[in-house]
């Protein structure tokens, strides 16, 4: 396993969460990670993504402002915290890593290492 995600669970809405993506074996030169989801019968899509060198990084429309990307200064783990948690959220996330150049950093298929998931579940 190159990418270990971990730190979901089930949580009431408003609360908060932070997941954690543990990155090992993966080439250090890689130079974009996010974070992505996927609800039961809906394609994956973005939530957050960031370009390493250069910093940019953007959140999805229904997660800004609530959501914060980021990562250790050795490439070796990234996060990403999540506030004010909605029942909307509720989906399994993913974290990625790979050589992806800033124009298709929200295209899933452009990155080439992937964790295992983890369950996220807002509910009352």
């Amino acid at each position: 396993v190159q990418l270990q995600a971990s730190g979901g669970g089930f949580v009431q809405p408003g609360g908060s969460l932070r997941l954690s993506c543990v990155v090992s074996g993966v080439p250090l030169n890689y130079t974009a990670f996010g974070w992505f989801r996927q609800a039961p019968g809906k394609e994956r899509t973005w939530v957050s993504v960031t370009a390493v060198t250069s910093g940019m990084t953007v959140y999805a429309e229904t997660v800004k402002g609530r959501f914060t990307i980021s990562r250790d200064g050795a490439r070796r783990a990234v996060y990403l915290q999540m506030n004010s948690l909605r029942p909307e959220d509720t989906s399994i996330y993913y974290c990625a890593a790979g050589n992806v150049i800033s124009s298709t950093l929200r295209d899933s298929t452009k990155y080439a290492y992937w964790g295992q998931g983890t369950q996220v579940t807002v509910s009352s």
